[in-house]
């Protein structure tokens, strides 16, 4: 199975603009659209979804916490059944624009806080299966967490992501952070090698961990992203080089 490099995109809003999507759009296999409810507007949708039909990038939903003003990094209490409408009628605002371009939605990954919350609440990570359902498509989430324990065994497809432009603490948990500080392209080739390789990463304080990956994230928002996106591209062709 090949290695697929994801974006959270798609994440400016009004005259406010967020990211380098047109930078790093030719080096990626997968864009994660923000919905509008912690970023984008319908008109910022219409074009990610656009540009990446144009790139031939597959397209899914990057629904969130309604926390447009923390940009989604800000965890709140929403009962089960209020949260998963809120995901619904996200992913359904962007499959519209897919409709119109005749694209399919490829996939569903939840974004910031509401992905860490997931990680750690079976509620919440049951919330987001309930969503995923209505859909049919690959739910994205992180190893030996309640991503994985939760979502298979509701019957859905699973995609185990790394991050290649965060941390992760010593219990291997990504270190979401409302703002992405730079990062060395060539540090992150590195540890993307040694992912990819010896499935093994490292944690902010030294402490060696398992890391799985079927998918790599780079955010767009991070500074440099899309020179990030040409380094893990460089790792995982290497990679599936190697392996052919």
């Amino acid at each position: 199975m090949a290695v697929l490099i994801n974006c959270d995109m798609g994440e400016s809003f009004g005259l406010y603009r967020c990211g380098d999507d047109e930078g790093i759009m030719p080096h990626i296999d997968m864009a994660n659209v923000a919905c509008g409810f912690h970023a984008s507007d319908p008109v910022v949708m219409q074009k990610t979804v656009r540009l990446a039909k144009a790139h031939g990038v597959r397209v899914g939903a990057h629904p969130s916490f309604p926390d447009l003003q923390g940009f989604g990094r800000r965890e709140m209490k929403m009962g089960r059944e209020e949260l998963t409408a809120c995901l619904i009628y996200q992913i359904g605002a962007l499959k519209g624009f897919l409709d119109i371009e005749g694209m399919p939605l490829n996939h569903i990954k939840p974004h910031g806080a509401l992905y860490g919350v997931a990680s750690r609440d079976p509620e919440v990570a049951n919330a987001i299966a309930d969503a995923v359902l209505c859909f049919g498509v690959p739910v994205l989430g992180m190893a030996g967490t309640q991503h994985e324990k939760v979502y298979p065994a509701r019957g859905l497809t699973f995609l185990a992501e790394y991050y290649a432009d965060l941390d992760y603490n010593d219990e291997g948990m990504v270190i979401i952070t409302r703002e992405h500080d730079a990062r060395d392209p060539a540090e992150v080739e590195r540890a993307m090698t040694r992912v990819l390789v010896e499935g093994k990463g490292t944690s902010i304080n030294g402490r060696e961990l398992p890391m799985k990956a079927d998918c790599v994230c780079v955010h767009s928002d991070t500074p440099g992203a899309d020179e990030l996106a040409r380094a893990v591209k460089r790792a995982v062709t290497e990679f599936e080089k190697r392996a052919a």
